[in-house]
């Protein structure tokens, strides 16, 4: 295996590994057909029901499932060939979201039937992401995790920028089942570049923790008992729950806008356009002895973008500079969370123990679907009063969480990035858990 040097860890130094350049084109393949999914099953479900609150019951039906079921893919992930995980996880997505094009392609499509297949993919979604999450490090050099874990991101945030506008305006020219079967495809490729790699040995697992259920509580045990995990894991949450739950309730949004299936892709790809922004403004971030203030002030700044965002369209519905300035203001909350996101993330794969790593990184990526299951408490509230109102709310919640949160957790407001950093890496030369 070629490896770059020791010294190369600029933003895009990983992508000079050959295997993890090849591990991140197919990613972006299976990360663009998620990002197809999201845009294509909410505004499917809106237009069969019209109802915020089957938004909000799809977006439980899209996280419920892989919240239970990460807990116990991060015990797997730690036990068993990653590889092999993600190849069965890719062609199991690839076959439900074709069986969604095919229903709907032949209009006999319901809304229970969409729930079913997005809870089903939830599931399967629950086993990916740890794995997802635990293989790639495998790949790279320690110094090169910075770049790993940002390029991963630009995957995610960048297919935001595009997909949704094409996929809004190819539901426009053609129908849902087309944005479906083009997913099916993406976790096809998936598939077959994972199915390139050679076999990866599980991580060693010493004895005293062979057993499933004390691996299981070994992994909060780990989060509980080191603060920047802990806090900077319950922020995550709180950001994705009340933060990024709003993009559930996006079709709603557009109809009070009065935009069609185009105007509604490309809200979502503003999100999108923001959250790369965000991506590149806090990489200069990443070792700044400053790191602690710019985890606070990320998301208060988020929280603060979305609250504007909701005024513009509860007080200038139909217009068109409200949709111009619900534009600008989804890309700054964007931009503000992403940067909070990338940030967090980049401090906590670089001190996880390896062995500990799926476990750990499985209760991290539970965030992931606390977006959509926050959309189900956004669509109650919305159903009983507005969309502006549930999301205005959550806004308001999390902004009171991360002042909280440096009022009375100074170890984290001043957190050095370049001292975490250096001490993350001197405990793993060291063999020791700091």
């Amino acid at each position: 295996m070629t490896r770059p040097s020791a010294g190369d860890s600029s933003r895009f130094g990983a992508l000079r590994l050959a295997p993890f350049r090849r591990f991140w084109l197919g990613s972006a393949a299976s990360v663009g057909a998620f990002q197809l999914l999201i845009m294509g099953q909410g505004w499917l479900v809106y237009e069969l029901s019209g109802s915020p609150l089957q938004l909000g019951y799809l977006g439980a039906a899209s996280s419920i499932p892989t919240i239970a079921a990460a807990l116990v893919g991060g015990v797997i992930a730690d036990r068993v060939d990653r590889r092999r995980m993600l190849i069965a996880t890719s062609s199991i997505i690839a076959g439900l979201l074709a069986l969604l094009a095919l229903l709907d392609g032949a209009g006999v499509v319901r809304v229970w039937q969409v729930l079913a297949i997005a809870a089903s993919i939830a599931l399967i979604l629950g086993l990916d992401f740890p794995s997802r999450q635990s293989f790639f490090p495998s790949l790279i050099r320690r110094e090169h995790m910075m770049s790993a874990v940002a390029l991963n991101s630009i995957l995610w945030q960048g297919s935001r920028m595009f997909l949704p506008a094409l996929g809004g305006m190819v539901i426009a020219l053609t129908d849902t089942w087309v944005v479906f079967a083009a997913g099916a495809l993406g976790f096809v490729a998936m598939t077959r570049v994972m199915a390139s790699f050679a076999p990866t040995p599980a991580a060693d697992v010493p004895l005293a923790m062979e057993h499933s259920g004390r691996q299981f509580v070994d992994g909060f045990r780990f989060i509980a008992s080191h603060r920047m995990f802990a806090v900077l894991i319950l922020l995550t949450y709180a950001a994705a729950f009340f933060g990024n739950s709003y993009i559930q309730l996006m079709p709603a949004f557009t109809r009070l806008l009065g935009t069609g299936e185009a105007g509604y892709g490309f809200l979502l790809s503003a999100t999108g356009v923001g959250a790369v922004i965000g991506n590149l403004i806090v990489a200069p971030w990443q070792r700044s002895p400053r790191l602690g203030r710019l985890l606070m002030a990320a998301p208060l700044g988020g929280a603060t973008m979305l609250i504007m965002f909701n005024l513009c369209v509860a007080l200038l519905p139909g217009q068109t500079i409200g949709y111009v300035l619900a534009l600008g203001c989804a890309m700054l909350t964007a931009m503000c969370m992403s940067m909070y996101f990338v940030a967090s993330m980049t401090l906590l794969q670089l001190a996880v123990p390896d062995a500990l790593r799926g476990r750990v990184m499985g209760i991290y990526t539970i965030c992931f679907s606390l977006i959509p299951l926050g959309g189900l408490l956004a669509g109650v509230v919305a159903a009983a009063t507005s969309p502006p109102i549930a999301a205005g709310l959550n806004a308001c919640v999390l902004a009171a969480v991360v002042v909280l949160i440096a009022l009375t957790q100074p170890s984290i407001r001043r957190l050095d990035g370049g001292a975490t950093a250096q001490v993350a890496l001197d405990s793993r030369t060291s063999g020791r858990v700091s």
